[in-house]
């Protein structure tokens, strides 16, 4: 696929005064039409998977995972910037602390009316039991026929949840604030089951930063936790509930690059994330969106040397922890720095075996949206959307939810989106139908677990995205002509003073990741 040329998306805006029209106005759309064309044709799967070979090497030689604050991330992190400086780019380490977690026990059984074992994860940053866990009976936070079960106080009845480890359905708000409440309620811990069925496990995710920690908070299946409701429907059921985690302050890299040349008012910014879970390599998830954005940014190296506008790329740190590298990037950005990225594409998850073609939506017209697209991104999924059609893909929308990198770019207020071929959510019979593939599997089967290695790789979804990223590197380093560049902020005159500069780490938000 990545040998087919890519097809012009809208007649570009000129980006000059209006005058007579000359071939010297025409020029930002040939360019872009020019090298969007030449890179799509020369980036591939083939090429971003040396990058997963070596990402997945150095997983091998780092205790099998390449996680954030250790030897496999920092690995990583140095094979990317060592390509990227070869390549000739102007390439920085951008620094910051964090905390490292790693679990040390994870342990839930049933011990009345039925003793059995429950599978559970540890939440990122939850609080830890005592030694040998504790021992109490199980209550049920009500299904909210909106989605938002308990995520507000009136969810909580007083004293149903007074030492007792509370169970709450996913959904309508962050794991962080739902433990929150369940420890205002007098809860002594929280079992988090999900929403969906994935197939792969218990549900896994953040909370966000350790100062959001209010009780033991573990994650279980969907199943899980209808039994357990079930089981509490007929009487009392007693749990034996432990969750332990290491929490220490560790320091990491975001890895950034940029053009030598182009015009740092109009800045386009692409991303992926780096590091893995501390379950696995983490190829797919995220080496794939990383090596295709390198795959891509190598190419543009050898045909552009002189883009219009500048084009940046970072490959995030610690995504996985709590999206801490792409917060603390854009809490550093002084003003003039924000105004000047014009746009800010995220690619991520994008060689999952059972894909789908999932384009963020800008313009929320699936109405699914948790967080407020800028104006420009609904352009942006036009562009996107644009190029796959042109090509007869199938493809769906797909939320502009916290759980990806774009999520701190889009509370900056810069146009946004993206592509993902899914992830630990169940393939439904209609998406099947309309991209292949098994229903009733997880888009990922193997998503943040040991079998997430090269093995774990679809070329076919991995070259399609490719072509998307090679696709608007190409278009936005010379023309921004499609996302109506009068409609975003205007550039400021300061524009050569603006640095990545600033004090202080990001907040980072509880997330759903």
């Amino acid at each position: 696929m990545a040998t087919l040329a890519a097809a012009a998306l809208a007649t570009p805006l000129l980006l000059v005064s209006a005058s007579p029209a000359t071939s010297q106005q025409d020029r930002p759309g040939k360019d872009a039409t020019k090298l969007a064309k030449s890179l799509v044709r020369e980036a591939s799967a083939q090429g971003a998977l040396r990058h997963l070979e070596r990402f997945q090497a150095i997983a091998e030689s780092a205790g099998g995972h390449r996680v954030a604050g250790s030897l496999g991330h920092d690995a990583s992190a140095a094979y990317v910037h060592q390509q990227l400086k070869k390549a000739g780019y102007l390439v920085s380490y951008q620094r910051f602390d964090f905390v490292y977690t790693q679990t040390l026990a994870e342990q839930l059984s049933a011990l009345t009316p039925t003793p059995y074992d429950i599978e559970i994860k540890a939440l990122t940053y939850t609080r830890s039991t005592p030694v040998g866990g504790v021992r109490a009976e199980v209550a049920a936070v009500p299904v909210d026929a909106d989605g938002t079960t308990g995520c507000e106080p009136g969810d909580y009845a007083p004293g149903a949840f007074t030492g007792r480890i509370a169970l709450i359905k996913r959904g309508g708000c962050t794991f962080a604030v739902k433990q929150e409440q369940a420890a205002a309620a007098g809860a002594i811990g929280a079992l988090i089951y999900n929403n969906i069925d994935t197939g792969y496990g218990p549900l896994s995710g953040t909370l966000g930063e350790p100062a959001a920690a209010r009780i033991p908070t573990g994650g279980i299946t969907k199943a899980a936790g209808e039994k357990l409701a079930a089981d509490l429907a007929q009487g009392p059921v007693n749990l034996s509930f432990e969750i332990r985690q290491l929490q220490e302050k560790r320091s990491t890299n975001n890895v950034i690059a940029e053009t030598r040349g182009g015009d740092p008012a109009n800045t386009v910014m692409f991303g992926a994330s780096l590091d893995s879970v501390l379950a696995g390599p983490g190829i797919n998830d995220n080496g794939s969106g990383s090596a295709g954005l390198l795959d891509v940014a190598l190419k543009l190296a050898r045909k552009e040397k002189n883009p219009r506008n500048k084009v940046r790329f970072a490959w995030w740190s610690a995504a996985e922890s709590g999206l801490f590298g792409s917060h603390h990037y854009v809490a550093n950005l002084t003003p003039a720095a924000k105004r000047e990225i014009r746009l800010y594409l995220n690619f991520e998850l994008i060689a999952s075996t059972n894909n789908g073609l999932f384009v963020f939506d800008g313009d929320n017209s699936d109405g699914a949206n948790s967080q407020t697209a800028p104006a420009g991104s609904e352009l942006l999924e036009n562009d996107i959307a644009a190029f796959l059609g042109k090509r007869g893909l199938p493809h769906a929308g797909t939320p502009f939810v916290s759980r990806f990198n774009h999520g701190p770019f889009v509370d900056a207020g810069i146009p946004a989106g993206g592509t993902y071929a899914g992830a630990e959510a169940l393939k439904t019979p209609a998406q099947a139908e309309k991209f292949g593939g098994t229903a009733g599997v997880a888009f990922d089967p193997k998503y943040h677990g040991p079998g997430d290695t090269v093995d774990n790789i679809s070329m076919t979804a991995l070259d399609t995205h490719i072509d998307v990223i090679a696709h608007a590197v190409g278009t936005y380093a010379h023309d921004l002509g499609s996302l109506k560049l009068s409609a975003l902020p205007a550039r400021t005159d300061d524009r050569h003073a603006a640095e990545h500069a600033g004090s202080g780490d990001a907040h980072v938000y509880g997330v759903t990741r």
